[in-house]
């Protein structure tokens, strides 16, 4: 089989745009003695080699014999890229003869006095791989180990262990005379090349070597540390009988001045020992890099490892669970995320009184710094970890309350649609402590009430009222939240206490302007007097300047005032003449219910009528006021109908209609509590406990084999794998992770060359593993596979050209860098030439290859909060129109999940039934950390059963190609389902 690939270890970024010289142009300027014209000449000599560019032989010779004599260090660094790239041998497989001269230079550079020219020509050796011109250097590369400066000391060792690891017979004595340097040199990065070296081609002689100083490893350099912590995880991963041995030392590296030794560190000691000492050392080594590292992605790449150490040794975690708050200092946000939520799964009800009261100091920091988005969503997050562990351990809730509900002002606003910040969040956790701690519930209601007042939103108003009528059962509590309802409204009835006030602001008005003009007329301001004493003069200008303009409300202005923050009406009353009649709504179902409890509290009838009196006229106040024209917006048709309700509720009494405000509505809380909670547990990841059979061997530590220690497999490797993207991943079906299964043809099997592609999806780029094949009797040459991307891909790299012989075959792996989800294509062609064919090249076109964004979105979970938080903040929207075969609409709901790979928010009761329609919020989050909202709406003929559904679908999405390609996608699978029942 052909060689496709060729090695190359330097990556260099050149302009494509420009357009390439040629060959004679670059000879004519390699031969000419401007030296910035050679750079610029070899440069671009690179650049072409690097795009597969062929080149003749006499353009290396021009190379070898005007700028391989050059003392200039530019030119020579750009020799050692050029002779890493440029082909080192002829088409029949022998080496060219030209090397030996190339030879023979980096001979003498390897002899040259100056110290930057023999280092960089050693760091060039390490990626030859041609042991034919290895050999004739060698004598002169341990001379180089001998050398006075270490920059050349520590690449000569660099050079000697990648020979000694390809071409052991170039030197076996390599170990040994790499050892002796170590015993003797001082240099911190020698030794620390050297130690490595035989690390990973002599352990016996690095661990001889560690044995002499094991008691002086704190003092070594941090380079020289992290090689040694390798080299005792190895050790003890393949022998666990050495790990007394070594345990003592690891403990010291816990204490290096190098965070990288501190992580290693904690980390072997962990897979060392399982004693809550070790662990615990562990542990607090973690949280010190986490508090003394700035960069936020460190400080998230040690939680990970703290959440992992969970998992195993969670009893020994609980003891640290205060030192784990230390964390929440930091500034970034989920970073304090994460930290909260590692405490909370260790928190005890030995530690619970300690964190609580940590979290309670950070929710009143949030209220005395500076107000930001990053603050208000810091305090959510304080708030809802408040409430899981109020719920986990409800004694604790005595503390938590009276803080939480002093945050209903957040969001202190009268817009409805302005950010609430935590105060949804403090209702959502009142309405579930009310619910299930009876004990509590005069405590919150007082404090409920107390704050009640300081709510200026109208959402965090609705939702107090609706709690408020829901729990409050002593005719003290009805009372007094009647009273705070009657000072919410002000003067009743409504409509005529505004006339009275609009006439009065009007005769208020006149009789300032009045007095302006007149003052104006003699020419004579006002003098008015100032706090200070001193004087100050007042014109018509300045009065009719501040008091005129457009009146913004109806009926002599009544709503002239309503959007500033100096109006003097009632928080109730402004909501009610902007328009938002829903609250108006919640307050009638909350007067409802109150004098439902009243009736059956108080058996005066005197007092009974008086009371549902009080509550008919405030309903029938707001009912006027409604349908009176003063407010912004009339009231809807839905708010009035269920204002009436109310008012026919308590006119009538009748006893079925009070048990559904009075129990009924208490049971359909309780249900949708416990659905809430239902759902919880099952998006909690479930942890895996380890059990042990009957007849499972009783494993002694004197016989347990080698892969018994930690881990079945090695730390650093599987770490190493994963960065490079070869790590094996877990496939739930044997089928399915098949790699003939992500097989796409790419040419016909008519076509002179086949191909078909194997693509490998990784998180941040896709491996075309291309397979070519030459159907011909004829051998192709400078047979190229050119690529080109639609969508937001980039290729990395061009595949190199490649010849292959009659009936051969090769393969060419091509890199695709990811940047975003969204569908992308990847088009190209096949160019070749025919040995001894004289004529144009012959091109066969590839098909498309279509990255699907399934790939990269993965189901997840968010609280209805975060849903409706970003369905305001996400701009790019895109309506899909729902047009399918499918008759059902839980089937439909089914279908539209499993094609895009989203997760349904809505509870599995609130979709049960059949009332002819379905709604439902779906989300995801794709590896990139971009979210994705999706609501369907969809219904369909009560009367026909096989007609299709219809209605919409609403994307919403951060970024433009995450709306559309998700909206594509949708619109993809709907025709499929439209064609299966023709098929």
């Amino acid at each position: 089989m052909s060689q496709a690939e060729q090695p190359c270890y330097t990556l260099i970024n050149m302009p494509t745009d420009s357009e390439p010289p040629s060959e004679q142009k670059l000879r004519e300027d390699l031969e000419k003695p401007d030296v910035n014209g050679k750079i610029e000449a070899l440069k671009k000599v690179i650049a072409m080699i690097i795009n597969g560019e062929k080149f003749n032989s006499s353009l290396l010779m021009t190379v070898v014999k005007y700028v391989m004599p050059s003392q200039d260090h530019m030119i020579k660094k750009l020799l050692l890229v050029f002779w890493e790239v440029v082909p080192k041998y002829s088409p029949d497989g022998k080496l060219l003869h030209e090397m030996i001269l190339v030879c023979d230079a980096y001979r003498k550079d390897l002899q040259h006095p100056n110290e930057f020219i023999r280092g960089s020509t050693l760091r060039f050796l390490c990626k030859l791989k041609e042991p034919e011109l290895l050999e004739p250097l060698m004598p002169s590369i341990r001379q180089c180990l001998e050398y006075r400066h270490t920059y050349v000391r520590r690449n000569a060792i660099l050079a000697i262990f990648t020979i000694y690891k390809n071409f052991d017979s170039l030197i076996p004595d390599a170990p040994e005379l790499i050892a002796s340097l170590l015993d003797q040199e001082q240099d911190a990065s020698c030794k620390r090349n050297a130690f490595m070296m035989l690390l990973h081609v002599d352990q016996e002689r690095a661990l001889n070597y560690l044995s002499t100083c094991l008691d002086q490893v704190h003092t070594f350099g941090d380079i020289l540390q992290l090689v040694i912590v390798e080299l005792i995880y190895k050790v003890c991963h393949a022998n666990p009988t050495e790990r007394s041995r070594f345990i003592r030392c690891v403990y010291n590296l816990l204490q290096s001045s190098s965070a990288a030794v501190r992580y290693e560190a904690a980390g072997t000691l962990i897979c060392l020992s399982s004693a809550p000492t070790a662990v615990r050392s562990a542990a607090s080594a973690y949280i010190d890099l986490i508090l003394k590292e700035s960069d936020n992605n460190v400080k998230l790449i040690v939680l990970d490892r703290l959440v992992g150490l969970r998992e195993t040794h969670e009893r020994i975690l609980q003891d640290l669970v205060m030192d784990v708050l230390r964390i929440l200092s930091a500034t970034d946000l989920e970073v304090r995320k994460k930290a909260m939520d590692l405490a909370l799964e260790l928190v005890t009800g030995r530690t619970i009184e300690e964190v609580v009261g940590v979290l309670k100091k950070e929710v009143l920091k949030t209220s005395a710094a500076i107000e930001q988005e990053e603050t208000g969503r810091y305090r959510q997050l304080l708030v809802r970890t408040l409430h899981n562990a109020c719920i986990r351990f409800p004694d604790v809730a005595p503390q938590i309350v009276p803080t939480l509900i002093e945050f209903l002002a957040d969001g202190d606003n009268y817009n409805e649609k302005a950010p609430t910040g935590a105060a949804e969040d403090v209702l959502v956790f009142v309405r579930e402590a009310i619910q299930k701690f009876d004990h509590l519930k005069s405590l919150i209601l007082q404090k409920l009430m107390e704050s009640l007042a300081t709510v200026k939103n109208a959402k965090i108003y609705r939702s107090a009222l609706w709690i408020l009528g829901e729990h409050c059962t002593e005719v003290e509590d009805i009372q007094s939240v009647m009273t705070l309802v009657c000072q919410a409204l002000g003067d009743l009835p409504l409509v005529e206490d505004e006339l009275k006030r609009a006439a009065s602001t009007g005769e208020d008005q006149d009789q300032q302007q009045e007095s302006a003009l007149s003052s104006q007329a003699s020419g004579l301001a006002q003098k008015r007097v100032t706090a200070d004493g001193t004087y100050a003069s007042q014109t018509a200008f300045s009065v009719t300047g501040g008091k005129s303009g457009s009146s913004g409300g109806k009926s002599g202005g009544v709503g002239a005032s309503l959007g500033t923050d100096k109006d003097d009406r009632p928080v109730l009353r402004r909501h009610l003449l902007k328009g938002d009649f829903f609250i108006g709504a919640a307050l009638g179902t909350a007067l409802t219910k109150l004098a439902v409890r009243y009736l059956a509290r108080v058996p005066d009838p005197t007092r009974q009528n008086r009371f549902v009196a009080e509550c008919m006229l405030v309903l029938s106040c707001i009912l006027h006021l409604g349908r009176s024209g003063m407010p912004e917006r009339p009231v809807s048709p839905d708010d009035f109908e269920h204002l009436w309700l109310c008012m026919k509720v308590l006119a009538e009494r009748s006893q079925p209609m009070m048990e559904v405000f009075d129990l009924y509505c208490r049971e359909a809380l309780d249900q949708l509590l416990s659905s809430q909670l239902a759902e919880e547990k099952s998006c909690e990841t479930v942890r895996t406990k380890r059990a042990v059979q009957p007849d499972d061997p009783v494993r002694f530590i004197q016989l347990a084999p080698a892969n018994e220690f930690g881990d079945l497999e090695d730390r650093f490797d599987l770490t190493l794998s994963q960065a490079l993207g070869t790590a094996a991943k877990p496939e739930s079906d044997i089928l399915l992770s098949s790699k003939l299964n992500k097989v796409t043809q790419l040419t016909g099997f008519s076509d002179p060359v086949y191909a078909e592609a194997y693509v490998h999806v990784n998180q941040y780029d896709i491996v075309l593993d291309v397979l070519l094949v030459n159907q011909t009797a004829d051998t192709l040459q400078s047979l190229s596979l050119e690529l080109a991307t639609l969508g937001d891909l980039k290729l990395v790299e061009k595949p190199a050209p490649l010849t292959l012989a009659s009936k051969d075959f090769a393969n060419i792996k091509a890199n695709i860098k990811v940047t975003s989800t969204e569908n992308g294509i990847i088009f190209g062609n096949i160019v070749y030439d025919v040995r001894g064919a004289a004529g144009d090249r012959n091109c066969v076109v590839l098909n498309d290859i279509h990255i699907d964004i399934m790939d990269y979105i993965v189901p997840s979970h968010c609280s209805d909060v975060d849903f409706r938080r970003m369905w305001v903040e996400f701009e790019w929207e895109n309506k899909v129109a729902v047009a399918t075969g499918i008759s059902d609409l839980r089937d439909f709901l089914a279908h539209l999940i499993k094609a895009t790979n989203m997760r349904c928010l809505t509870p599995e009761k609130a979709l049960t039934g059949e009332c002819g329609f379905l709604a439902a919020n779906l989300y995801a989050r794709s590896i990139f950390g971009e979210d994705a909202l999706a609501n369907l709406s969809i219904e369909k003929p009560p009367n026909q059963p096989n007609a299709p559904v219809t209605g919409h679908i609403r994307i919403r999405a951060k970024s433009q190609g995450m709306a559309v390609t998700l909206g594509d996608k949708i619109n993809m699978s709907q025709k499929q389902t439209l064609r299966a029942p023709a098929s």
